[in-house]
């Protein structure tokens, strides 16, 4: 009998830590995790980049979200091909409800005309998730005062490949994405039962609006309008903003939810609304951005907001800048 309830009891509480985590990761500044959000964007650099961002969601609620991302992609323009590697680790609840990812990314590009591409690609993540039960504390140990009792009821790490598959379509002014993330949904389940991370799709893009006055050699004021739709099982999300930037400097607005559309709780769609803000060190091809979202949503008393630090860095070879004033990226950094 107690071991009946001990199981229902770890059930219980490992089903609240699976489906409070069971959407992906989010940032705010996502154009700052371009492997992360569509592995179409693998190779849209110069030559080489590095970009990590990091991220401190509802930062007053105990067992808080905490994200990050480091990745790599270098551009082969000789072969048409991109080519890239991401870490990434979330970690959530007091037990330490965790994901580490490890992803290895190619995609392909094609010149549509003479300032159109399109980039398909695809990510095979390696995925670990686990928890520690040692964090955790069960009924019965609160009447006998022992130690952890779910050895023989749940494991505490499971590892899984997952696929993501996308495309890209770019021009000097406008960018438009497809991804579709878990296309394989694989069993994520730590209580050997069916736990399937479903699959999400999400759509993004944006145009750069010139400014008149603007030298367009240098491009050195202009506005970003950007949208991010993602769907997954019975969540969705709708980011729209804008970027103004005035070389060195970028300063942003979001709107995160879907206005006048309830959600499947019947509550409103609203979850936060966000400022960023971004410096670019142009002579080093460095961009460095920060943002914080201030909750809306019933939270919004509780939780403190969220953070985000995000950094790119880019470098080329001397052959490879001198196709710097030819090459465009294909959407703002932040």
């Amino acid at each position: 009998m107690i071991k009946g309830l001990k199981a229902l009891l770890v059930l219980g509480m490992l089903s609240i830590f699976i489906v409070s985590s069971a959407q992906d990761m989010q940032f705010t500044q996502f154009n700052a995790a371009p492997l992360y959000l569509n592995p179409g964007f693998t190779g849209s650099t110069i030559e080489h980049r590095i970009a990590t961002s990091y991220r401190n969601q509802w930062a007053a609620i105990p067992g808080h979200f905490t994200n990050y991302v480091f990745s790599y992609d270098y551009n082969m323009a000789e072969y048409n091909s991109g080519l890239g590697l991401l870490f990434a680790r979330e970690q959530a609840g007091t037990g330490n409800l965790g994901n580490t990812e490890i992803g290895f990314l190619y995609s392909y590009h094609f010149r549509i005309d003479k300032k159109m591409f399109i980039q398909p690609g695809i990510k095979f993540n390696y995925i670990t998730r686990g928890v520690d039960f040692n964090k955790l504390i069960f009924n019965d140990q609160l009447a006998r005062g022992g130690g952890p009792s779910s050895d023989n009821i749940a494991t505490e790490k499971v590892s899984y490949l997952d696929v993501t598959t996308g495309v890209l379509l770019y021009s000097p002014k406008l960018w438009l994405g497809l991804s579709f993330n878990h296309i394989n949904q694989p069993n994520q389940s730590l209580i050997d039962e069916e736990s399937p991370l479903y699959m999400k799709f999400s759509a993004h893009g944006g145009y750069k609006f010139e400014l008149e006055g603007t030298d367009k050699r240098t491009q050195t004021r202009y506005i970003n309008a950007v949208f991010h739709f993602k769907s997954q099982q019975k969540y969705d999300q709708l980011d729209l903003g804008f970027y103004y930037t005035h070389n060195p400097l970028v300063f942003g607005f979001w709107y995160r939810g879907i206005p006048l559309l309830k959600s499947y709780e019947g509550v409103l769609n609203n979850d936060a609304v966000a400022i960023i803000v971004g410096y670019i060190i142009e002579d080093h091809n460095l961009s460095i951005g920060y943002s914080y979202d201030a909750t809306i949503s019933r939270l919004a008393t509780n939780s403190a907001g969220s953070h985000e630090i995000s950094l790119i860095y880019e470098v080329a070879s001397k052959k490879k800048k001198r196709r710097k004033r030819k090459f465009f990226a294909p959407c703002a950094k932040f």
